[in-house]
């Protein structure tokens, strides 16, 4: 019985890691997983969650780093590349004024009803959607 169980496990723990090294099975630490969120944070892709959805504790509901660009189109609406890669455009006609430097503090939150608010610096909220 013993040898059975012994046979069965090594067997098993060969398929996993065959597994394992073609790629068929990936395995995801939770700090993969959280800077994955982070990455896909205001997009409808969560590539983290399709595995296993997010734990309360695990939610990402806004990220804070810095502005690279702002660029105006000319609807007057502005487009804010930001120093994680992501781009962000304003959807309301809303003005906002703040400093266009490169290197100002930007802070994106969830809004009500799957909304999204950008802060640059100490401007006022200018509501967006991730490009």
């Amino acid at each position: 019985m013993a040898s059975e169980r012994l046979s069965c496990f090594d067997r098993t723990a060969l398929e996993l890691e065959t597994a394992l090294r073609s790629g068929e099975i990936l395995v995801v630490d939770r700090t993969q997983a959280t800077a994955a969120r982070r990455q896909a944070f205001g997009t409808t892709e969560a590539p983290a969650d399709i595995l296993q959805p997010p734990r309360q504790e695990d939610r990402i509901d806004s990220i804070e780093t810095t502005l690279t660009r702002a660029t105006q189109s000319g609807d007057g609406r502005w487009t804010f590349v930001l120093a994680d890669g992501a781009t962000w455009r304003q959807v309301d006609t809303d003005r906002v004024r703040f400093d266009n430097r490169a290197g100002e503090p930007v802070r994106v939150r969830r809004g009500a009803m799957g909304s999204y608010l950008l802060v640059v610096g100490h401007s006022g909220v200018v509501r967006v959607r991730r490009q």
